[in-house]
């Protein structure tokens, strides 16, 4: 069992920025690709980013690459997601999830524990 908590969500004004937390526990995740999705109200859960076991491989949506980071840190059993820029429509609930193989994905089937989200609120 992996039991993940999500911190560092706010309300922020556009341009700002926001540093995402997810913490492990329970288990290792050292070996074990990690991602970040979203949810905003009305609408379904969707990628944001992704990192392999080592943090050597990210990958991110479209929407959000060259304005968010995603990165972890296995000693801390910990993977973050820099935010800058912020915009509006980043407004969601930021969800970390974790996958018991080496790579990370862009799919929320293929994620088998996740957190219980962190509200994120951006304004005009």
């Amino acid at each position: 069992q992996v039991q993940l908590v999500e911190s560092g969500g706010g309300l922020v004004q556009a341009g700002g920025s926001l540093r995402l937390a997810c913490a492990a526990s329970g288990r290792t995740v050292s070996n074990y690709g990690m991602g970040w999705f979203r949810q905003a109200p009305g609408k379904e859960r969707e990628f944001v980013a992704a990192i392999n076991w080592s943090g050597s491989r990210v990958n991110y949506a479209d929407f959000v690459k060259g304005r968010f980071t995603i990165s972890r840190d296995n000693a801390k059993s910990t993977v973050y997601l820099q935010m800058n820029s912020l915009k509006p429509e980043d407004t969601a609930v930021y969800y970390c999830a974790v996958r018991l193989v080496l790579s990370g994905s862009y799919y929320i089937s293929d994620y088998g524990y996740w957190g219980q989200g962190t509200q994120v609120t951006v304004s005009s």
